[in-house]
């Protein structure tokens, strides 16, 4: 018996040894299929990478920013944040999924917008998106069935969080 719990509590130790071990591989992540239109990023095999050339997938192909922040339009997205996003979303802090403070130094404002307005279909198959999922233990977002106004608004929002 005590050979037995033993054994069992060296198996544990290396079980819990080996996951901790982070992963020092890199991953390659093909976006496009021509060679003018591929963009190659190699990132750590435990992190989500930064392609901010990356405008996602769904409706949205071009967001302007205008110099000045329009403050009317920024209340309006962080109302809607709050009502619709802080579940499981913090301005300036990880939760059940990523921040939204800084988040343009990341991903471009139309990947933003296709991720608020067209989830499922990013986290099929967008590689950033399934990157996040993985990053934050697999937990999807939720379509809330956003219009354009409402993601365009939260966008606007969210450069107040620079």
């Amino acid at each position: 018996m005590k050979s037995f719990c033993l054994n069992l509590g060296i198996i544990c130790i290396i079980l819990c040894g080996s996951c901790s071990k982070e992963k020092k591989e890199k991953e390659t992540i093909k976006i496009g299929s021509k060679k003018t239109e591929t963009t190659t990023i190699k990132k750590e095999a435990s992190s989500v990478p930064v392609m901010l050339e990356n405008k996602g997938i769904g409706p949205i192909k071009s967001v302007s920013f205008e110099k000045n922040i329009n403050q009317t339009m920024a209340a309006k997205g962080e109302q809607l944040f709050k009502s619709k996003c802080l579940a499981c979303h913090k301005a300036s802090q990880k939760f059940i999924g990523p921040p939204m403070a800084g988040i343009y130094n990341k991903r471009s404002p139309e990947w933003v917008m296709n991720m608020i307005m067209n989830p499922d279909e990013m986290l099929k198959k967008d590689p950033v998106a399934i990157a996040l999922l993985k990053a934050y233990n697999n937990t999807i977002m939720l379509n809330q069935n956003i219009p354009e106004d409402e993601a365009r608004a939260m966008v606007e929002w969210f450069r107040t969080l620079e």
